[in-house]
Formats: C-alpha cells, sequence, structure tokens
C-alpha cells in the first residue's frame, strides 16, 4: 500500500515481503509517482536485488541543520518573519555548539534531548526550550524530505513562564491611562479584539472598515492560514480607530500605526518602551501608597501620592481600588491572553475562540478555556431550560408546567 502521513511531503509504501515488512520513503510527491515506485521496489525484490534497499546514511546534525535547515529557515523566514529566521538561527547555533552535534539524525532520541536540558541547565528554561523546539522542527523537516524513516519526540523542558497573566477591567483602565500613544490605542486594540501584538502593529487602514456596527477588522497576513481571519469591534475599539482614522484625514491605505522606524510602522521595541514606562509609573504610585501606610497614615493618601509621583489626583481618585491594591506587571502579549480568556469566561465555545484567536490547533484553544462549576452548572441550566425531555422510545416532548404547592413551586417529573 501507498499512503502520505498527516502533514508530510512524501508518499511512502507498505508491504510484506517474504515475512519481513518492507517500510520505504518513496520521495515521490503525487499517488502516481508513489505508485510506479512501489511497483519497481516489488519488481526489484522479486527478482533477487535487495540492494534497492539500501539507503543512505542519514547526515549527521551539524551537516544538516548547515546544509539543510538553516537555508530554508532563511529563504522562508529572514525577510517575512524576521523575529521567526532569528528564533531558529539562535536555536540552531546552540545544538552546534552541543554535543549532539555529532549523532546521525537517525541515533538522536529524546533521551539526548533531556541530556541537552541537562547540559545548558545554568540558562533560561526558555533558551533551552528555543534549541529543543530548533531541533524538533529540524528532525520533523529531515522527516519530510526523506532523510528519516520518523522523527522522534522531542521533550521540552518543564519550567518556561508563560504569558498567562490575566488583566483585569479596572487594571487595564489604570494602565491605559498611563500609557503613551500610539501604545495606548494599541493596547486598546489588544484587550478589545484578542489580536496578536504583531499583528496590531502592522495593521494597515485597507483591512480596517469603520461602517458603524458592523466595523471589521481583517488578518490579512499570518503565520498560519487559520491566522487570517476577520475580527469584528467591540465600542471602545471602534472609537479608538475613528479617532485615529479622523486625526490622519480619513486615509484608505497607510499604516494604523505609523512610526520613523525602517518599517514605517510601530515596532515591538518602540512598544516595550511605551509599555514599561506606564508599569513603572503604576509601580511608583503603589510605593508612595505603601510609604504613606508605613508613616502612619497622616494626610489624605492621595495627596501624598500625587505629590510623590506628580499623577494627577483626579487620576489616582478614578483608579484609586487599583493603586492601593498594586498592579503585578505584565507582558504586552497578555492583553490579548486576557481578551481571549474573558472571551472563553463569557460562554464562547472553544472552536469559536480558536477561530478569534487565529489557533491552528484546538489544543492551543484550551489554554484559555478554564470552566469552573458555576459555568458547568449554567450549561446543564440552559439545556434545562428547553423544557423538553428524550423519552425511552427517542421522541422529544414537552415537561408539564411547574406546579405551586403551600407557596412553593414545585416542577413535575417527566
Amino acid at each position: 500500500m501507498i499512503y502520505k502521513p498527516k502533514g508530510r511531503r512524501y508518499y511512502r509504501v507498505k508491504f510484506r515481503f517474504q515475512g519481513k515488512m518492507i517500510h520505504e520513503c518513496t520521495r515521490a510527491t503525487d499517488k502516481k509517482t508513489a505508485r510506479s515506485i512501489e511497483a519497481k521496489i516489488r519488481t526489484e525484490l522479486a527478482e533477487g536485488n535487495f540492494g534497492i534497499l539500501q539507503v543512505k546514511p542519514a547526515p549527521t546534525l551539524a551537516e544538516f541543520l548547515k546544509d539543510d535547515f538553516l537555508p530554508f529557515v532563511k529563504t522562508k523566514f529572514e525577510s517575512t518573519k524576521q523575529k521567526t529566521y532569528e528564533y531558529y538561527s539562535f536555536g540552531a547555533k546552540r545544538l552546534l555548539d552541543s554535543g549532539l552535534n555529532r549523532l546521525r539524525l537517525d541515533e538522536i532520541t529524546d533521551q539526548h534531548a533531556a541530556q541537552f536540558a541537562a547540559h545548558y541547565s545554568e540558562l533560561a528554561v526558555s533558551t533551552i526550550n528555543c534549541g529543543l523546539r530548533t531541533l524538533r522542527r529540524a528532525l520533523n523537516l529531515a522527516y519530510q524530505w526523506g532523510k528519516l524513516n520518523r522523527a522522534p519526540h522531542v521533550t521540552l523542558a518543564k519550567g518556561e513562564r508563560q504569558r498567562e497573566r490575566i488583566v483585569t477591567e479596572e487594571e487595564f483602565l489604570a494602565y491605559r491611562e498611563l500609557c503613551r500613544q500610539p501604545w495606548r490605542d494599541v493596547a486598546t486594540v489588544l484587550f478589545g479584539t484578542g489580536m496578536r501584538p504583531g499583528e496590531a502593529y502592522e495593521l494597515r487602514w485597507e483591512h480596517v472598515l469603520l461602517n458603524g456596527r458592523r466595523s471589521m477588522i481583517q488578518i490579512a497576513d499570518g503565520k498560519t492560514k487559520a491566522a487570517r481571519r476577520l475580527l469584528p469591534m467591540v465600542p471602545e475599539v471602534y472609537r479608538v480607530l475613528s479617532e485615529r482614522h479622523e486625526a490622519q484625514n480619513k486615509p484608505s491605505e497607510g499604516w494604523v500605526f505609523p512610526s520613523g522606524s525602517e518599517s514605517g510602522h510601530l515596532e515591538e521595541s518602540t512598544a516595550k518602551i511605551q509599555h514599561g514606562d506606564a508599569l513603572r509609573k503604576l509601580q511608583a504610585a503603589r510605593d508612595a501608597y505603601d510609604k504613606w501606610e508605613k508613616e502612619g497614615q497622616t494626610g489624605s493618601w492621595v495627596t501624598s501620592v500625587a505629590d510623590s509621583t506628580k499623577l494627577a489626583k483626579e487620576y489616582i481618585s478614578r483608579h484609586s481600588e487599583a493603586l492601593k491594591a498594586g498592579v503585578k506587571p505584565f507582558e504586552p502579549y497578555c492583553l490579548r491572553h486576557s481578551a481571549l480568556t474573558r472571551l472563553a469566561e463569557s460562554g464562547c465555545d472553544a472552536f469559536t475562540l480558536a477561530r478569534i484567536a487565529g489557533h491552528s490547533s484546538i489544543t492551543i484553544t484550551q489554554r484559555y478555556c478554564h470552566p469552573q462549576a458555576d459555568a458547568i452548572e449554567r450549561a446543564f441550566t440552559k439545556m434545562a431550560s428547553e423544557k423538553k425531555v428524550v423519552t425511552d422510545a427517542g421522541n422529544r416532548r414537552k415537561l408539564p408546567p411547574a406546579k405551586r404547592l403551600g407557596g412553593q413551586t414545585v416542577k413535575r417529573s417527566a
């Protein structure tokens, strides 16, 4: 038989010959060619030519990274996804500097990946996993390109810091008011739509439809097909984009968040600087409040914090609860995570949420779904509210109306 493994490029052949299972890659991308290769293999074996099954030894990891993987990464990502290109290039350098570089591809196992993680244990977990993710991608490509019969499983190191901080609405409002433009508007878009930060930085007016209640944002480019999607605007996102559109003289094309950078739009480096400035102001307000408490709580804490931080008293009074509690630091990506988590908590099912988030795998979306007991109870209550049951015969019928006894409502059982 011939078959193509899911997500793979080449067809493979599998059949039994003289009690031995033959399992080979045809290196053919179409079914017709794969069948002719299978017939050739069977004919050669029947004539006693067993050399056809002799395969060239797999290259070493170093050879594959230098000759195949890095050129592929450069061609595919350098001009379109610079961050991805830098990520895999850095991971490949780690692998080339390790003891794994001398191993042949078919010798590498998950145990070697664990040894790699142990050798670099003094580094951050995210740095270790960069090398392991690069190794996993390289082995999968080697399998797709017919240099491996199968790609081994590679286990990532545990303890990597996840960007799963949930920013509450009170925290966000206090934070956003301290942000400078254009990051203030970008933060609003992220918190209101769940877009990826990079998608917001590269947003263009050609992909923004400001049409009142049916306003939409089109994500025209993405790292996967699922990333290309349409997102409706909540009122706050519509407001900031409309105001920005008016301020830019209603352009029909161009960057929504232009800047003087080489790319012409807001870059991650500038966004992080403005994001960090807002967080430092929030921390300064919390430190001033703590100092006021320790010094005996003399006078108004609002006045004390305002004098210490130069923040307006109106701002401090407006966000008093958030400032007293303190806004813990978070990364810009957490604004997206918070938006998706709030959507999940509002009752959005996982498949719809995956479409909104632009996920190609529902497994990733599950990170945002945390059903609590009350959410489960609401689901059953909603189903029961239909007042219909399925009888033993498989027919649906309505439940009888409730009957009041002694001032209490008693529902009749089905």
